[in-house]
């Protein structure tokens, strides 16, 4: 682990900050690398219910989760509070849907999006996807039978999520989360 110290004339303080922040691309590296640690995946335990999650040390100060979904599990509409990430598929398999627009992030409740902005792509054995500091998606579990997992990484560790309801065209900011909220 790298750290850096900073001295001052009043006092000596250790900061464990990263050196520099990692990438898009090393996220993606990391997610991808994680996601083929079968023993890892296997430690995971999965609920027929619900979600399951581990929190991993990511790279360079990223937080990274690995993730459970059972089968019609979902996350809704959402962002990461500014943070870039990656998540790659490590079993079954995930599909996403994304806006190809960069919204604003702050200042607004309702958007009309314009046609043409919708994106699907589905994950499946290591696929993997890095995404920048606006990306609005959903992502689930379209099986009806099966579990995935997945693996997460977010940098800066993601300060909030805000969450979204959509109606065709129309997106809603619905409700803000902070990280003491996610247990």
């Amino acid at each position: 682990m790298s750290f850096r110290v900073r001295t001052s004339t009043s006092s000596c303080q250790a900061s464990l900050a990263p050196q520099s922040a990692p990438s898009e691309a090393e996220l993606l590296a990391f997610v991808r690398r994680t996601a083929a640690d079968a023993e890892l995946v296997a430690a995971l335990p999965l609920d027929p219910e619900g979600r399951t999650w581990i929190r991993l040390e990511g790279p360079g100060g990223s937080e990274a989760w690995l993730i459970g979904w059972p089968p019609g599990a979902g996350t809704g509409w959402h962002d990461h509070g500014g943070s870039h990430g990656a998540f790659a598929a490590a079993a079954g398999g995930l599909t996403e849907q994304s806006l190809a627009a960069q919204l604003p992030t702050e200042g607004w409740k309702v958007l009309e999006l314009a046609d043409g902005v919708d994106r699907e792509r589905r994950l499946t054995g290591g696929d993997g996807r890095a995404f920048g500091p606006h990306h609005v998606h959903q992502v689930f579990n379209t099986s009806p039978t099966e579990h995935a997992v997945s693996v997460h990484a977010y940098y800066p560790p993601l300060p909030m999520m805000r969450r979204y309801g959509r109606t065709g065209q129309v997106l809603r900011l619905e409700q803000v989360e902070w990280p003491e909220e996610w247990g």
